[in-house]
């Protein structure tokens, strides 16, 4: 920051605002499928992280896609989401539809994420911090919304509140992403499942490296799947490590 970007010079309150930066388009990466988005929402941002990564899904044959979030937020949900037997299909920026602003004005929405379950019903999601949740203005704003989504395109109308993500919790869900969905290991997860249920004496998940022949990494790793299908418990708003609580579920 130069001396020019300080606009009052007996106290430093920021810098100058800057123009919005056009959004980044996304280079084409080989052996990945472009995004389903029918809105790009990456680009430079003061006030949110916005992410682009590589997911899998059944709906496209487990192919890997790029994914697209407004937020960090949205990334948190989205891995959850991931990491569910019951999902079939998620998609990004998926859906584009008009609606009635509360102050009378029209308005144009793109919803969040759309999740397709394995059942069939289709969900649109809407991921919001608490801050703007606490806001009547956002609640109505959201009811309009709600009102608004085209009924052929989905059957129900979630509203995520991002703050339930803490930070420990969007880290563990980053690495149970990728290990459920990159590197599974069926074996491993039995083999850690099954000493989990005859071992009177587990408390930490260390406990595990002295009755059983894997590899430390690898029993970490397989506790983390266990822990993201429901099969092993721990505390998720703490980081996950070998000295972590578990228990059966």
């Amino acid at each position: 920051m130069s001396i020019d970007d300080i606009e009052d010079y007996e106290t430093l309150y920021g810098i100058k605002k800057r123009p919005r930066q056009s959004v980044i388009e996304p280079r084409e990466i080989y052996g990945v499928s472009p995004s389903r988005a029918v809105r790009n929402p990456i680009g430079t941002s003061a006030s949110s992280q916005k992410t682009t990564f590589v997911y899998r899904v059944p709906a496209t044959g487990f192919r890997d896609e790029v994914g697209l979030t407004d937020s960090l937020g949205e990334t948190s949900v989205s891995d959850e989401i991931l990491i569910s037997p019951e999902t079939y299909d998620l998609e990004f920026q998926a859906l584009e539809f008009p609606y009635q602003y509360p102050a009378g004005t029209s308005r144009t929405h793109t919803i969040d994420m759309r999740l397709t379950t394995i059942s069939g019903k289709r969900i649109l999601i809407f991921v919001r911090y608490e801050k703007s949740l606490k806001d009547k203005i956002t609640w109505e704003e959201i009811e309009a919304i709600k009102a608004a989504y085209p009924r052929s395109e989905a059957d129900d109308f979630f509203v995520m509140n991002a703050d339930d993500y803490t930070r420990a919790r969007r880290d563990n869900l980053r690495r149970m992403h990728r290990l459920v969905v990159f590197q599974p290991d069926p074996l491993a997860d039995e083999m850690v499942f099954e000493t989990v249920q005859s071992l009177r004496t587990l408390w930490l998940m260390k406990d595990l490296w002295r009755v059983m022949s894997l590899s430390k990494a690898r029993i970490f790793q397989a506790c983390n799947r266990l822990i993201a299908r429901g099969r092993l418990g721990a505390n998720m708003d703490a980081v996950i490590c070998h000295h972590s609580r578990v228990w059966k579920v």
